[in-house]
């Protein structure tokens, strides 16, 4: 592993980390569904550091399915947001 795979990887934690706080501390439902959308996008970018340290592509397919099931969870989530604001 390069020192840049490694400062990559410890920023995408940090990151993950910070983002793991807003998930617990909210306060709205909005902050948690974005904070969900996320942790998946850095757990995507941690999978694509892993794949370039080893120079090992057969997780291309879980990057693909894990981006397709973030973007329809923030799709699905907008629109119960959009909906839940029209009621009031």
């Amino acid at each position: 592993m390069t020192t840049v795979h490694g400062a990559t990887l410890a920023v995408i934690a940090a990151a993950g980390l910070l983002t793991l706080l807003r998930l617990v501390r909210g306060p709205r439902a909005l902050d948690r569904i974005m904070a969900l959308d996320v942790l998946v996008t850095l757990a995507i970018a941690a999978i694509a550091v892993g794949m370039t340290t080893r120079d090992d592509t057969t997780a291309v397919p879980v990057l693909v399915v894990l981006a397709l099931l973030a973007f329809i969870g923030s799709v699905t989530a907008a629109h119960l947001i959009e909906k839940r604001e029209g009621m009031r």
